[in-house]
């Protein structure tokens, strides 16, 4: 399982993985963070983007934080293949 960290804006008009000047990863999801729902929709959401089953991402730190260290079943190179795509 490789990490990924991530800083999450929920409440956002659409959702969206982008990379800011200091090359930190940003997602902007449209689920509020009400009762955990923003982090299940997270889930979700990166589950459809990387094509990839919810099973295999782990939310393992911050729940209640923007500031999120996910656990993704693959390898560091697939996933930095699946973020260069996200990259401008």
């Amino acid at each position: 399982m490789t990490p990924l960290f991530v800083k999450i804006k929920p409440g956002a008009f659409k959702d969206e993985i982008s990379f800011d000047s200091e090359n930190n990863l940003i997602i902007k999801i449209r689920e509020k963070p009400i009762d955990g729902a923003a982090n299940d929709y997270l889930v979700k959401f990166l589950s459809k983007e990387f094509k990839i089953s919810k099973s295999n991402i782990v939310l393992e730190k911050g729940q209640t934080s923007p500031f999120k260290k996910l656990l993704i079943n693959l390898s560091e190179s697939e996933l930095e293949t699946l973020l260069n795509k996200y990259r401008k």
